[in-house]
């Protein structure tokens, strides 16, 4: 299927290109000015969190903690600084610590789907960046959205962070080999259903027009 061989390609392609940190020269703990210290992330097509200039980026040396990891990417958001912007588009502050951040894609990654009860209400929740229940997002089937010329799929996410959160190669597979799309306009378009609970959801693909030239898959 097209569509598989093009998330297959897409995580292998980022896999690869993603190893070193970014081309912009700093120092981790750097202080611009006094009072505020400067630290700088990435984030990898799993939603895993690594500081920047480590040099392997592989499960063992993600940031794991859970807490930090909540702490974290409840208060990401853009990057509008004027520091760093071309590379570290988003940031995360603490205090007057700002922790630049780089990523593949997006930086919120959702990675697994459960039914679970949050504030007393039972639904299908989207967990994010390795946090577990810490981070969540409730599950909207209508509002995924996936791009058929890239393969990757998307779902809306925190809004202080963009308001769009990047589905993992590991669960838009699933979703793939489990037949859940739909493609009545062929798999050249996005697709038009998502089965979902013994229900075929019509897809809206609002989400394309939060999106950005490249994350639509268009030439530039």
């Amino acid at each position: 299927m097209l569509i598989l061989k093009n998330v297959f390609g897409q995580a292998r392609s980022l896999n690869r290109y993603f190893c070193n940190r970014a081309k912009a020269e700093y120092v981790q703990g750097q202080s611009p000015s006094p009072g505020i210290r400067e630290y700088f992330y990435y984030v990898d097509h799993h939603g895993m969190l690594f500081q920047d200039d480590s040099k392997m980026k592989h499960f063992t040396a993600a940031l794991k903690e859970k807490k930090l990891l909540y702490n974290f990417f409840k208060r990401l958001r853009p990057n509008d600084t004027g520091r760093y912007e071309e590379e570290f588009k988003y940031l995360s502050l603490c205090g007057r610590e700002r922790n630049f951040v780089r990523c593949t894609d997006r930086p919120i990654v959702f990675t697994k789907v459960e039914k679970l009860t949050v504030r007393g209400n039972e639904d299908w929740y989207l967990m994010h960046n390795w946090a577990d229940q810490l981070l969540v997002q409730r599950f909207q089937p209508r509002m995924i959205c996936m791009v058929a010329n890239t393969g990757r799929v998307y779902h809306p996410g925190p809004v202080l962070a963009g308001g769009i959160g990047l589905v993992s190669d590991r669960l838009s597979i699933q979703w793939t080999t489990e037949s859940r799309f739909r493609f009545l306009n062929g798999e050249e378009s996005p697709p038009t259903s998502f089965l979902w609970e013994d229900k075929e959801i019509k897809l809206n693909n609002e989400l394309l027009e939060l999106m950005t030239p490249d994350e639509r898959g268009e030439d530039t």
